[in-house]
């Protein structure tokens, strides 16, 4: 049923509907003419759906029984009220990745970007490149794009989107082009080991038409799998030049063939591996080098990714979503290259689960910052664990100091002067935080 369910049926009612992805597929709905409502825990955030044609309603009322399908995110509980509601009412009721798999259906042609880290950018960056080769398409992306948003539609020949592997979601999606960018460890409570993600990233590239996956690992384990990557062995490589101020050209060859040079106008050396792997998933589906070029020399970026928020007391600003420890990595090297003066590090821990799993890792990503601030957890769908708290990460970072609320920031970078950066990671809440922060200490100048 889930599959026909955008033909089946003429209204959709999402619990969680101010997320991301929520909010993106609500908005395909809405286009596919269909009645939608929704309700979310911070309304604000669900506020400008109303645009749209979208009902928005507080969590709690007995709004979906004017609606027939039932969308919720996987940050649903079994015990939500809502969503016992629509069961006890026989609701036709499915998780947020179905319902995303019936809007695959919906295009001639899917590609589907996976990977621990740099789904957003990668997924937006062939957004753009689609864009300037001036393709009939629609993209669904997880974060906000400076250019399109979180989604898109200009036609419905080909449908780019995200595909999540948290608790094996993306293996409910039958791309034609799938996308790994990377099969970093991460979600291993879904998991259990790294060798069972591992497995399902390549399930995943495997059953699709073509894959395009990192060279080395998944390029020798899924068969005609287009690769990429730094080494001149991959089927799209590329040999990058720095170019002051964290940005970065490349040459980029595909079989051994050199096409031409790409100048990105976002920092950092991990966007370079983003913009090769967008730039092998187009080049699979027929788009050439020039829009490619185009497209990636045009991409703004997206939001919460070394984007500058502003000065606080004369000290830069910028947030970034890196939350996993090689992203936290990248984001790091990538802010010590822009900053004039000295970094500052505020980091909040997203979910205990993944802070205990990846405990030493973050230990190690952390280490050797010089001023390093550990914000309160950003708990999402998890009660408290000690173990993997980020009062103990503080503490097994000697240098670092814990934080439990905004003045406990202000109180950090005290010290800091004109030409230092403050550098906010994380997936959670401080990104409002430090935004918070910012446009206050710019209200009372």
């Amino acid at each position: 049923m889930a599959d026909n369910i955008l033909s089946h049926f003429g209204s959709f009612y999402f619990i969680g509907i101010g997320g991301v992805s929520m909010s993106a597929l609500a908005r395909f709905a809405v286009l596919s003419k269909k009645k939608v409502g929704g309700s979310d825990r911070d309304i604000t955030s669900a506020a400008a759906l109303k645009s749209y044609g979208i009902k928005i309603f507080p969590c709690g009322t007995r709004a979906l029984e004017g609606y027939e399908v039932v969308v919720y995110t996987d940050a649903i509980p079994d015990c939500d009220p809502e969503l016992r509601l629509a069961r006890s009412l026989n609701k036709v009721v499915i998780p947020r990745v179905k319902f995303l798999a019936a809007v695959c259906k919906c295009f001639s042609r899917v590609t589907a970007v996976s990977g621990c880290h740099g789904k957003t950018t990668c997924t937006s960056m062939l957004a753009s490149i689609y864009y300037a080769a001036g393709k009939r398409f629609s993209a669904h992306i997880g974060g906000n794009s400076l250019q399109f948003s979180n989604f898109c539609s200009f036609g419905n020949d080909y449908f780019i989107t995200e595909a999540c592997e948290y608790k094996k979601n993306f293996l409910s999606l039958r791309p034609d082009c799938a996308v790994v960018l990377n099969t970093d460890a991460d979600h291993l409570e879904c998991y259990g080991s790294e060798s069972e993600l591992y497995a399902c990233y390549r399930k995943f590239a495997a059953r699709a038409d073509c894959a395009v996956v990192p060279y080395g690992g998944l390029s020798s384990d899924v068969p005609g799998a287009v690769s990429f990557g730094g080494d001149s062995r991959a089927d799209f490589c590329c040999r990058e030049f720095p170019c002051g101020r964290g940005l970065y050209s490349f040459e980029l060859s595909a079989f051994a063939k050199s096409l031409g040079t790409i100048n990105l106008n976002v920092p950092g050396r991990h966007n370079v591996s983003n913009a090769l792997a967008a730039a092998a998933a187009a080049s699979t589906e027929g788009i050439e080098f020039l829009y490619i070029k185009r497209g990636l020399e045009e991409f703004e970026g997206v939001e919460r990714r070394m984007q500058l928020l502003g000065n606080l007391g004369g000290v830069r600003c910028v947030a970034d979503y890196a939350h996993h420890p090689a992203e936290i990595s990248a984001a790091i090297r990538t802010a010590e290259k822009i900053t004039d003066g000295k970094l500052y590090v505020v980091f909040q821990p997203h979910t205990y689960s993944r802070t205990k799993n990846l405990f030493k890792q973050f230990v190690s990503a952390l280490s050797d910052v010089r001023r390093l601030l550990i914000y309160r957890t950003y708990a999402a769908r998890e009660y408290f664990d000690e173990e993997g708290c980020a009062f103990t990460l503080s503490r097994a970072i000697k240098k670092s100091r814990y934080g439990e609320c905004p003045e406990d920031i202000l109180k950090f970078i005290s010290a800091a002067v004109d030409g230092d950066t403050v550098l906010f990671l994380g997936a959670g809440d401080i990104y409002f935080i430090a935004r918070g922060l910012v446009n206050s200490a710019a209200e009372n100048n």
